[in-house]
């Protein structure tokens, strides 16, 4: 496995090469595959850049300290940063997703680039882990305006429920459609207080739990 240019990318080499091959291996490749590295790369991802934000913006209350983490860790942005050290081209990959395109997708290089993170700190420990988020986000954290970074939908949904002392939405996965290398998710945003439901597809449930969070904030506008 050529992956020297991605370790250097990184900043550091794997002793464990084994766990880097999972971590960059999708589900419909086979087994072992990234999804479960993909789990506790998004929540160690989620904990270094809440603390980084947290020593940064030492003004900023909880609520605007959430929105610029969401901002950082939603998946185009992930995706954005997959694709500045090339991950696509290390991935392993079905039949099915190398002729879609999954190489470029944004779902897939967003879940691999978690699942690294992920096999990272299995291979080197939480300082391992940590040393490689500062590295791949420093510029995205250097680039931050606190008062101009843009909300997610999901995000911008929530904060205006509270605003008004509403109950907060709540995300139910309707279904899974298609084949396994292209899954397509449909979620419904229950909103109680305005007896509210929408829906939203997506290639991922974090996709498509936006897209109806999208859809609530046309239809709450409209109310």
């Amino acid at each position: 496995m050529k992956v020297a240019a991605l370790e250097t990318s990184l900043g550091r080499p794997f002793a464990r090469r084994e766990l880097l091959q999972q971590a960059l291996t999708h589900r419909s490749y086979g087994s072992p595959n990234n999804e479960r590295l993909e789990f506790l790369g998004d929540s160690i991802l989620n904990c270094v850049i809440a603390a980084l934000l947290y020593q940064r913006f030492a003004a900023l209350r909880e609520g605007e300290l959430s929105r610029l983490r969401a901002s950082l860790v939603r998946q185009d942005a992930l995706a954005a940063v997959a694709r500045s050290v090339g991950l696509g081209d290390y991935l392993y990959l079905g039949e099915g997703e190398v002729k879609s395109g999954g190489f470029s997708r944004a779902s897939i290089l967003a879940d691999a680039l978690e699942a690294v993170i992920g096999a990272t700190y299995l291979d080197g420990g939480f300082a391992a882990a940590q040393a490689v988020i500062e590295r791949l986000f420093g510029a995205s954290l250097d680039d931050i305006d606190p008062l101009e970074a843009p909300k997610d939908a999901k995000t911008e949904l929530q904060e205006r429920l509270q605003a008004r002392r509403l109950c907060l939405p709540h995300y139910e996965l309707v279904a899974i459609r298609g084949d396994a290398h292209a899954q397509l998710f449909e979620v419904e945003c229950q909103i109680s207080d305005f007896d509210l439901r929408c829906r939203g597809q997506g290639n991922s449930r974090r996709a498509a739990e936006q897209e109806a969070a999208k859809a609530a904030l046309v239809e709450m506008s409209a109310k």
